[in-house]
């Protein structure tokens, strides 16, 4: 049986640092308002000029250089955005030309926060299928293009990054052991930008509205990810006919502080389970599974022959996880 294997990994971060009293003009001493709330001390944000093809491009060059592979070696590239430089073309095309992976089909996935877990799935079935053998995922966003500045609620929360992974054929048993991705199309009100789209053109008055930014119900979602986090770790976990005790590590999505205290009770997993960086870049949305992957990693955390679980969840509603035997 082939089995898809990560190959090597690869993380960009713009430079700008934001500190959390960037948002005392929001609240009183926003660093504690903040950090007591979600766990959130600083994130980035990309320079103006800055896009996410951009962060994109360097997570993939970092990830093949650690692979030392040459970009015309793969056969797949999958951006998963729900930040693209444009609606079209596909932010994954201007990444296959900037790395020059010439031989390679590039397209983008959107599933929101849980982009880069439906793109793991999907090159792990490619793979598994013989269609392809080297695929390269990218999770790429940059929230702060499309932040409400005036919402207290939601632009504290972000912050712009790009991760990558390569993923390659093995006939070993390890790498991808199963993996699960579910949507709840009911829900999708939950999370978006209302004007921009076909529904609700931008225009002037969309603009002057700000519903040309990101809006969610908090409240709402957080109830939503303490119900299918849980979920998907015993269903992924059951799948795969392991337990949730053999588990080494979880790289959850990097949301909420909150949200992972409360699935750490309710799972019984020492917290010390759960891999986090929100601390230091926030919520990176498609972004933040792989660049929490690739830091652990490269610092050593991460070993060879541990079993890691990695989950997303986000707007759609969206969620799924992959259990991977490194």
């Amino acid at each position: 049986m082939i089995h898809a294997e990560i190959v090597a990994t690869g993380g960009c971060v713009p430079e700008r640092v934001v500190p959390n009293d960037f948002f005392n003009y929001l609240v009183d001493d926003a660093d504690t308002w903040i950090a007591s709330r979600t766990g959130i001390r600083e994130r980035r944000f990309a320079a103006p000029e800055e896009s996410t093809s951009d962060l994109a491009t360097a997570a993939a060059r970092s990830a093949l250089a650690r692979a030392n592979m040459e970009p015309v070696e793969l056969d797949c590239i999958i951006v998963g955005t729900s930040t693209p430089d444009m609606y079209l073309p596909a932010t994954a095309c201007m990444v296959q030309k900037n790395i020059g992976a010439k031989n390679a089909v590039a397209f983008d996935m959107n599933a929101v926060c849980s982009s880069f877990i439906f793109g793991v799935e999907t090159a792990d079935n490619f793979i598994r299928s013989g269609k392809y053998r080297r695929v390269m995922v990218i999770g790429a966003d940059t929230y702060s293009k499309i932040l409400d500045f005036d919402d207290k609620g939601t632009c504290p929360l972000f912050g712009d990054g790009a991760s990558a992974v390569i993923l390659g054929a093995t006939e070993e048993k390890r790498g991808i052991l199963q993996s699960m991705i579910f949507s709840d199309g009911s829900g999708w009100e939950l999370i978006q930008v209302p004007s921009s789209g076909s529904r609700c053109p931008v225009t002037t008055e969309t603009i002057a509205a700000h519903d040309n930014t990101f809006k969610m119900s908090g409240k709402q979602v957080f109830v939503f990810a303490t119900d299918v986090i849980p979920r998907i770790i015993e269903q992924v976990t059951t799948r795969a006919g392991v337990s949730v005790g053999d588990l080494d590590y979880i790289i959850p999505h990097q949301a909420n502080v909150r949200i992972i205290d409360f699935i750490s009770k309710k799972t019984g997993l020492g917290k010390e389970r759960f891999l986090l960086n929100l601390d230091r870049y926030g919520n990176t949305a498609a972004a933040s599974v792989g660049l929490a992957l690739d830091e652990n990693l490269r610092n050593g955390t991460l070993k060879p022959g541990q079993l890691v679980l990695i989950m997303g969840f986000g707007g759609g509603l969206s969620w799924g996880g992959a259990l991977i035997r490194l």
